[in-house]
């Protein structure tokens, strides 16, 4: 008699078991001796093979046991009353791990396979496809790899249901997907397949919902696509598509929802869409233009309107009033003209409104703020949300409807001519979470009614002409995060009870004539100098910067004066400034050129105190020491260095630091040396390789509170165009920053070392120049406080070696400093001669985001020319701004572009990229673009000429 045990079924097997399970169900099926012994089922065999593979973290699967005789009653597991076999297992989001192994093409009878939302590796295992009873295969997001096997399609006679969705999936779609004839769902999105549509993809007529969004899919969307008359989800959004939208798409009657967008598509938009009942229409970040065209509005269900970022011009067609399902309308980004029309009060539906970057003027509409109301009544509620009218020409006042529109949650006209006043209406607006009405005229004092908008977490009222006193009822706002007062003329003391605000992260008042001290809680114990400079009055104890002295009263010069003093506090202040002038001794000139010399002496010294001060702070590595980084970490995320104690912390909760450590030691693992410090390369345990910055200004950097908040803040910035900070490790004499690894090397190697020379095309200029500035846009734009980087330069920009994309690195390393000095930053950051903007050599002049802008029209110039931005020839110094703007000028402009594109370039995008980069570097920061404008001008000069 033989005895089959599995009592070690329920851990994982090695590859010996799982060949020993294989051929004892093939004994216990054709083996006559023992054919009636009890045995395992395929279901129940192929379960337990399949869960061989997992881990189970949260014991979900502790019912399966190769005790049963049946599986049906396992969770998950349905099976067919009639004949006892499995039909369905649903496993989603139980956070399995492990691969999907071949023990479950046993499962004969399987209809349903669902493993979604787990942590699923490996590859697409084309032994599912032996299944072909298979209806539905869901196997989103995990973390599956590999591309897709043709065989997996080769029996899909039955499947209906394919979601492979938010994966890590590469390569092309297969050729053999077209024999899938019975698919009704197909989703690939969120993954990096790449290649065109495959040709028959349009054979595939059943297809109700077809998604194939965050990819890499290029090329053009082949004609054929009304011959899928089912479809009612069409979603090719976020790939690199390019060409015209198929004119034939109007044949697909049945659609629903479209989206294009974040695509390269150009032209107009095809008439045809018209004939399609659209409840979505989605074509943002393309390079479509012309006008918005007046069939628009013969899609009557439309809740979803977006057009932003493209190229369209002219007015608002009033049809668009026709659209009464309207909910969504982003027209924002574009080159539209004109006011508002009326007729889009007539769209009650209304909650998100978005008109921002174009070119709209007038003012701005009452009934806009009671939209959903029937008119703008007193009392009546807006269904307005989102209300974004920034980055145009809006002008006189900002309506008091605007406190009829009790809904709404994002209020943005910054960027307009809005004035005199901020409407006390606000106050009313309780949900009200964003407040930005900077860069306009508004005037007066902050309404106290502001506290009432207790919703409120950011405040921004920027470069204004606001006077009075800051409220102290803004200390109301308890779910504050950013407050910005800067480049106004407020005056008085900074209210004690923001100290109380135990939300707010950024604070900026600088450029105004706040006096007293700052309350000594909560921000405001670590706040930079930046963010309260340009307050002459202001005196700030954690700084021993003391206040002004009480100055005597002056004598009134006035001999028909009846009192002895003068009668107010502004006359004072004149008699006070006469006197002062009076006593002015040395001329002007004599006066700045002493201050200069001076300015030059102090930063000289310092410069030289605090790189002596580095030097000798710098930590001396052993292996002694490099080996008790390689310690374990303890329960508190801490490992032992050189008898002190160190923090190591990784963002991502994973990877062995230790395995890296070495490189510190190895100059072979090298990759650079900068201002900060120096650069290793290595690969961690698990096979990840990293950047390793070992800093070298020790003797600079903040607190370990302070060092920590900072790198935390720049670990959570996630951008394609920025490299990513994956973790850091500190102890007070050694601080390391832990960076993915980007294998290209630097834009400055590539350019302009001899081997390298001759890598790029100008297409491939432009995508770095792009990518750049959508960086650069992230750090300004997005970052809240905006991230200056202060050291913009090539060496500073590297490029994937796979994908060609730049990546921006070294960024918000400033912050790392106790104090922005201009001195330090110029010498020990910005190091790189002919990147730094003309402001950093002027101590009154505010440093901002327009330093980075200035740099990146350095940067432009440089890609475009392949040159330096400084050349030292044997008996002169060309800068390369003045040397392309002369030419420009004298219209040479194709002597300077760079000779190893051997003319292969088109004109009528260089010359534009050139005058842009010329505009970046104005003397002026003023007139230097924002960075999302710089973004939106490159859309536009690679669209089509008319735009």
């Amino acid at each position: 008699m033989v005895i089959v045990t599995f009592s070690t079924m329920g851990t994982i097997l090695n590859t010996l078991e799982l060949f020993l399970l294989f051929f004892l169900l093939g004994v216990l099926a054709v083996h006559p001796a023992i054919s009636a012994v009890p045995s395992l089922n395929d279901d129940v065999l192929g379960l337990i093979v399949f869960k061989a593979d997992l881990h189970d973290p949260s014991s979900a699967l502790t019912t399966w046991t190769e005790d049963d005789d049946s599986a049906c009653n396992w969770a998950g597991v349905t099976c067919d009353p009639r004949t006892g076999r499995v039909t369905e297992l649903v496993l989603d989001g139980l956070a399995l791990n492990g691969k999907i192994g071949r023990g479950l093409s046993r499962l004969q009878s399987l209809r349903r396979l669902s493993l979604a939302r787990n942590n699923l590796t490996g590859t697409i295992s084309a032994h599912l496809a032996i299944i072909e009873t298979l209806k539905i295969i869901d196997l989103s997001e995990n973390q599956l790899s590999g591309t897709i096997p043709s065989e997996f399609f080769e029996r899909c006679a039955s499947l209906e249901v394919l979601s492979l969705g938010h994966n890590a999936l590469q390569g092309q779609i297969p050729a053999s997907l077209s024999s899938c004839l019975t698919l009704t769902v197909l989703n690939f999105s969120s993954n990096s397949l790449s290649g065109g549509l495959p040709d028959r993809i349009w054979s595939l007529t059943a297809l109700r919902t077809l998604d194939l969004s965050g990819n890499s899919f290029e090329g053009t969307v082949p004609q054929g696509i009304k011959a899928l008359s089912n479809l009612q989800t069409l979603d090719l959004s976020g790939n690199g598509f390019s060409g015209n939208i198929p004119d034939d798409i109007g044949g697909c009657s049945s659609m629903w929802t479209l989206n294009f967008g974040d695509n390269v598509f150009s032209g107009v938009l095809p008439s045809s869409i018209q004939k399609i009942n659209l409840t979505s229409f989605r074509v943002h970040k393309n390079r479509l233009n012309g006008e918005i065209p007046r069939w628009i509005g013969d899609l009557k269900a439309l809740d979803t309107l977006d057009f932003s970022s493209n190229g369209f011009s002219g007015e608002i067609p009033d049809v668009i009033g026709q659209l009464l399902a309207l909910k969504t309308l982003n027209l924002s980004g574009n080159l539209l003209v004109g006011s508002i029309p009326e007729s889009l009060k007539n769209c009650d539906k209304l909650s998100v409104v978005d008109f921002s970057r174009n070119r709209f003027v007038g003012k701005v509409p009452a009934w806009i703020f009671s939209s959903g109301s029937q008119g703008s009544h007193s009392g009546n509620t807006g269904s307005v949300e989102i209300l974004d009218l920034s980055g145009n020409g809006f002008s006189g006042e900002l309506p008091t409807e605007v406190g009829f529109s009790l809904n709404l949650g994002l209020l943005n006209v910054s960027g307009n001519s809005l004035g005199p006043s901020i409407p006390v209406s606000i106050g009313e607006l309780m949900v009200l979470q964003k407040l930005d009405l900077s860069k306009n005229q508004f005037g007066g004092n902050i309404p106290s009614s502001l506290g009432k908008c207790s919703s409120l977490t950011t405040l921004i009222l920027s470069h204004n002409n606001l006077t009075g006193p800051m409220p102290s009822d803004l200390g109301n706002l308890s779910q504050l995060q950013i407050l910005d007062l800067s480049d106004n003329n407020l005056t008085g003391q900074v209210p004690q009870q923001l100290g109380n605000l135990s939300h707010l992260q950024s604070f900026n008042i600088s450029q105004n004539n706040f006096q007293g001290d700052l309350p000594d809680s909560g921000i405001f114990p670590n706040l930079s100098p930046v963010d309260f400079s340009g307050n002459p009055f202001l005196c700030v104890s954690r700084l021993n910067k003391s206040c002004p002295p009480v100055l005597p009263k002056p004598i009134v010069l006035n001999p028909n004066a009846t009192t002895d003093a003068p009668s107010s506090t502004s006359e004072a202040r004149n008699a006070f400034s006469a006197i002062r002038h009076k006593k002015i001794i040395f001329s002007i000139s004599a006066l700045v050129a002493i201050s200069a010399a001076a300015a030059i002496i102090l930063g000289v010294i310092a410069v030289t105190v605090l790189n002596l001060r580095a030097r000798t702070a710098s930590p001396t590595l052993t292996h002694a020491n490099l080996d008790s980084l390689s310690g374990s970490p303890s329960t508190d995320g801490t490992v032992g260095v050189a008898g002190a104690y160190g923090k190591l912390v990784m963002f991502s909760g994973e990877g062995d630091f230790s395995a890296g450590t070495h490189a510190l030691l190895n100059k072979d693992c090298e990759l650079g040396r900068g201002g900060f410090g120096t650069v290793y390369h290595t690969v961690l345990r698990d096979g990840c390789p990293v950047a390793i910055k070992k800093l070298t200004v020790s003797s600079l950097v903040k607190s370990q509170e302070d060092f920590e908040r900072e790198v935390r803040k720049l670990g959570k910035i996630r951008h394609p165009n920025l490299v990513q900070l994956l973790g850091y490790y500190w102890t007070p004499q050694l601080q390391l920053l832990i960076y993915e690894y980007v294998s290209g090397g630097s834009l400055y190697s590539l350019l302009h070392e001899e081997q390298n020379g001759n890598c790029f095309t100008w297409s491939e200029r432009f995508d770095i120049i792009f990518g750049i500035a959508k960086g650069l846009e992230q750090l300004h734009q997005s970052c809240r406080p905006p991230v200056i980087h202060y050291n913009l330069k090539s060496s500073n920009i590297l490029i994937d070696g796979r994908t060609r994309e730049a990546k921006v690195s070294d960024f918000g390393l400033a912050k790392l400093l106790p104090m922005l000095d201009r001195y330090v930053l110029s010498s020990k950051i910005q190091s790189a001669l002919g990147y730094m903007a003309p402001e950093f050599a002027c101590k009154s002049v505010k440093i901002n985001e327009k330093c980075d802008v200035y740099g990146f029209g350095v940067l432009i110039l440089e890609v475009v020319t392949g040159k330096r931005p400084v050349e030292y020839m044997e008996d002169d110094v060309v800068v390369l701004i003045d040397g392309v703007r002369t030419a420009l000028d004298e219209g040479r402009i194709s002597e300077w572009v760079d000779a190893r594109m051997a003319g292969k370039y088109p004109a009528e995008e260089v010359v534009p990229v050139v005058k842009l980069g010329l505009i970046c570097t104005s003397q002026l920061p003023s007139n230097r673009p924002a960075m999302g404008e710089v973004v939106h001008i490159l859309e536009l000069i690679r669209g089509p000429a008319e735009s």
